[in-house]
């Protein structure tokens, strides 16, 4: 179910906070005139309610839907492609690492291993 109270439970727009007092501020000793104050604070809420009302009702549901067709084709694209190649290379890849393996196993655990009875054969 949609929450219609806390619209962003995952905290992901928090950069975006954008209130009359982030973005105006008059400090001590330079103030306009308390009218003109509290008119741009009523100007900027309004204008600002207002035209995100606007673009959320003329855009927002085109943009949802192309964001959800977006995100259905990147899954698509993991489930039917990506994750079974991944898993076609993991498998060949698999048989490839044993056959290094024993390739380097044939070839290198004699010369350690001689190496190894060389070097214990100095005592102190």
């Amino acid at each position: 179910m949609v929450d219609l109270v806390n619209r962003d439970p995952n905290q992901i727009n928090t950069h975006l906070q954008c209130q009359f007092e982030d973005v105006l501020a008059e400090p001590d000793g330079t103030h306009s005139i308390d009218c003109v104050w509290k008119l741009s604070y009523l100007c900027f809420n309004c204008w600002k309610g207002l035209c995100y009302n606007l673009l959320t009702l003329l855009c927002g549901i085109c943009i949802a839907s192309e964001y959800g067709i977006s995100f259905a084709y990147i899954s698509f694209l993991h489930i039917w492609f990506y994750t079974p190649c991944f898993k076609v290379l993991d498998i060949n890849c698999g048989c490839l690492k044993k056959m290094y393996s024993m390739c380097v196993s044939c070839c290198l655990d004699p010369l350690c291993q001689s190496c190894g009875l060389i070097f214990s054969a100095f005592k102190k």
